[in-house]
């Protein structure tokens, strides 16, 4: 594979190819053999944004009417969990002209509605399917083959590996997905995460009553299932997102949001912050003292308040002082205020804020009514 790079924080870094490109060079590579019975090095796909790729072929075995091989996933600098795993395709011809294809050990099951891919139907994704199937075609079409073919995708070792991906979130169930929409892994990228986040909207959306539990992490994870505050209902994770997963949910048609995040994520927000990461800036401690001065807050308090190394620290200051109900009343406003701007009243959308140390600290207007309504979605 010719490499390609991308210069992302001053550092080089290398593009991979996906679960999809693997697929869809396998599949060639046992049909190519099938056909002409030699076991190829290498086979050259074309990928989805346009250019080719020669990939090399690992694992070539031959059965009484079908041919099996395998390519590598490699995800270039991207940290991908799926990076190394073998990808493997089983090709025979078909008794009939139509191009079948099937999943095998270790590719996942669609069990929700919500996804790309109908519910029953393998999780290989519609532009990998159609990559795939092509593959096959180009080589019915060279060696002049009129059947149809019978083709199945396999990845041993997938199912332990999809316990690390999103998959049991979206309800994909029994092995990894087959991915991809360029073919291209592009490394770090940020596109990809906003796009599992989308898509977990989407389906929260459609599977629920149009609410929306979300988190920025595994803090709010925790701190909502160790307070019983939502039970039985799964929240979807922004990460640092929050305005992303606000036009998410717009594009999703959700009735409403709620977030329940960590006071040192969305103390942000009330500054308006929507990208909560540190690399966008880190306010924190100016935003407090800011609004401890509104409730007037003494010299040294303001002190302690910009000393301090962490939120939970910070608010303990603030709480021994006496002004931590004002405060965070003043913080809730502004953070509602710039939800309320985001989501562009297209449907309701409030906040929990928590600390690890104080439980939770606030409530912006609407947020016990966004809650009811999420309770609600548990009964229907």
């Amino acid at each position: 594979m010719e490499e390609r790079y991308i210069y992302k924080g001053g550092r080089q870094l290398r593009f991979g190819f996906t679960t999809g490109t693997c697929a869809a060079a396998a599949a060639k590579a046992a049909a190519q053999m099938l056909l002409d019975g030699r076991p190829p090095e290498s086979v050259t796909v074309r990928i989805p944004e346009g250019s080719y790729l020669t990939i090399p072929v690992e694992i070539c075995l031959r059965e009484e009417d079908a041919c099996i091989c395998a390519v590598r996933k490699d995800s270039g600098d991207d940290p991908d969990v799926t990076d190394g795993m073998l990808v493997y395709a089983k090709v025979s011809e078909g008794k009939d002209e139509k191009m079948i294809l099937s999943a095998g050990e270790g590719v996942g099951r669609v069990t929700r509605s919500g996804l790309s891919v109908p519910v029953g139907e393998p999780a290989i994704n519609p532009v990998p399917r159609q990559m795939i199937l092509q593959a096959v075609r180009d080589v019915w079409e060279q060696f002049s083959v009129s059947c149809g073919a019978l083709v199945e995708i396999s990845v041993p070792g997938g199912e332990a590996l999809a316990r690390k991906t999103f998959n049991p979130r979206l309800g994909i169930e029994g092995g990894i997905s087959i991915l991809g929409t360029t073919g291209l892994v592009e490394p770090m990228s940020e596109e990809a995460l906003t796009r599992t986040i989308a898509l977990e909207t989407k389906m929260a959306v459609e599977n629920g009553n149009g609410y929306v539990l979300m988190v920025p992490g595994n803090y709010g994870e925790s701190f909502v299932r160790s307070s019983h505050l939502a039970d039985g209902i799964q929240p979807v994770k922004c990460s640092n997102y929050v305005g992303e997963s606000l036009d998410a949910a717009a594009c999703a048609g959700a009735k409403g949001v709620l977030y329940v995040a960590h006071i040192g994520k969305f103390v942000k927000l009330a500054e308006g912050m929507m990208n909560t990461h540190s690399a966008f800036g880190d306010a924190r401690m100016a935003i407090l003292c800011a609004q401890a001065v509104r409730c007037g807050a003494a010299s040294p308090l303001l002190l302690d308040i910009l000393d301090s190394m962490t939120t939970d620290e910070a608010i303990g200051h603030i709480q021994k002082a006496g002004l931590l109900e004002p405060v965070m009343e003043g913080l809730m406003r502004k953070i509602e205020e710039h939800l309320k701007r985001r989501a562009e009243e297209r449907f309701r959308v409030g906040a929990i804020v928590f600390s690890n140390v104080y439980g939770i600290l606030g409530r912006t207007g609407q947020a016990e009514e966004l809650l009811a309504a999420l309770k609600r979605e548990k009964l229907l």
